[in-house]
């Protein structure tokens, strides 16, 4: 059986355009790359309000599952749908996810809606690098993919500051409410900006 699948062909954007694209795409991978480290630092925290010492490993490794394995799935579904849908898609999960971590009253919620959040990031991580290949000549690409290594950098110097300072001058809450304004800028830029081009193909599914 056959189904139409999508391809990119002809997307020309300009160096302008490829910069503010790329910001879009800077602001979803820093929001995915920050939650890892911001989240250790603020984990103590977490489990003397909400309990649940024995489940503590879950609230890191819910969220490491679920975006691992949803990474080759986004790649899939995105050569089917075209990059920019399911980028912002992802990242409206990404977002929604953190704004219920934020939310979460007991550690069994938490894990959940950690997992949730996973499947956002995971389609965060793979979109980004997709989309790069898709908008940047091949001679520009290790720079660019460059940027998207001092993201994973800068995050993992500011985020256990940033997860100090929140649970020392606030609540950990905003350790995860601190994604939501970043995403919305990052869903506002994609969705002005990129622009890519597909042409739908038979593609027979294996």
């Amino acid at each position: 059986m056959s189904t139409p699948e999508a391809t990119t062909s002809g997307t020309q954007l300009t160096h302008r355009q490829i910069q503010t694209v790329f910001l879009g795409l800077m602001a979803g991978m820093l929001v995915a790359a920050l939650d890892q480290t911001i989240v250790a630092t603020a984990l103590p925290t977490i489990v003397g309000d909400l309990g649940g010492l024995s489940h503590l490993s879950w609230v890191v490794t819910a969220y490491l599952l679920t975006s691992t394995i949803s990474v080759p799935l986004y790649g899939k579904v995105s050569d089917l749908l075209g990059r920019k849908v399911v980028f912002q898609f992802a990242l409206v999960v990404f977002v929604a996810g953190s704004m219920l971590c934020g939310l979460s009253q007991n550690m069994v919620q938490l894990i959940s809606f950690r997992a949730f959040q996973g499947l956002g990031a995971g389609g965060l991580l793979a979109m980004a690098q997709a989309i790069i290949g898709d908008v940047v000549a091949p001679r520009e690409r290790g720079k660019y993919q460059g940027y998207l290594g001092a993201v994973f950098a800068f995050a993992s110097v500011v985020g256990p500051l940033l997860g100090g300072f929140f649970v020392d001058n606030l609540t950990w809450r905003w350790v995860f409410s601190i994604n939501v304004p970043i995403g919305i800028v990052a869903f506002l830029i994609t969705s002005s900006v990129l622009n890519l081009q597909f042409v739908r193909v038979q593609h027979r599914i294996d």
